[in-house]
Order: C-alpha cells, then sequence, then structure tokens
C-alpha cells in the first residue's frame, strides 16, 4: 500500500501536466516559426530569379503562383518542424519520467 502512494505523489500533477505541454507547444511554436522563414527565404530567391531570367517562368508564373509557392513551402515546413519539436519534447519527458520510475521503485 505504501509502494502505491510513493509512486502517486511522484508522478507529476495536473498542473505540472499542463505547465509543460505550454511549454512543449510554445517550443514547438517558435521553432515552426524559424523554420518558416527560412524556407520563405529559401523559396522565394529562386523563384524570384527564374521569373526574372526564364522565359517559361515569366510567361506562367504570375504574382499569385508566386506567393503561392513561397507561402506553401513556408507553411510545409512551419507545421513539420513544429510536429517533430513537439513530439521530441514528449519523447524526452515521457524517457525522463520512466527513468525516475525505475530509480524509485
Amino acid at each position: 500500500m505504501a509502494k502505491k502512494v510513493a509512486q502517486s505523489t511522484s508522478l507529476p500533477s495536473l498542473d505540472q501536466k499542463l505547465a509543460m505541454a505550454k511549454r512543449y507547444s510554445h517550443e514547438g511554436v517558435v521553432a515552426g516559426a524559424k523554420a518558416a522563414v527560412m524556407a520563405s527565404i529559401a523559396t522565394a530567391i529562386p523563384t524570384l530569379a527564374s521569373v526574372r531570367m526564364l522565359p517559361w517562368a515569366k510567361a506562367h508564373l504570375n504574382p499569385t503562383a508566386q506567393a503561392l509557392i513561397i507561402s506553401t513551402a513556408a507553411g510545409a515546413a512551419y507545421f513539420i518542424v513544429a510536429d517533430k519539436t513537439v513530439l521530441a519534447s514528449a519523447r524526452r519527458n515521457s524517457f525522463n519520467r520512466l527513468s525516475t520510475s525505475n530509480s524509485e521503485a
């Protein structure tokens, strides 16, 4: 009986879990925003250069298409990096929790 009580007190409370979730989601947002900026720059330079230099691109890529290409790359980079960051943080937290519960048992 005492073992169960000791284990239940060592688990993080609901407030701690909520705080960790907020911190991890904020880390994901920041990392995603950084990736979106980098993807925008990396996509905008060749897109705008090709529209100025290549006749096919000049004829077929109007400003809306150019913006769509750049924003699609930025959006994809944001969601991929944010998701990977949140999942990595959750995985790290679950391993930390497993190691602390194994050391107590």
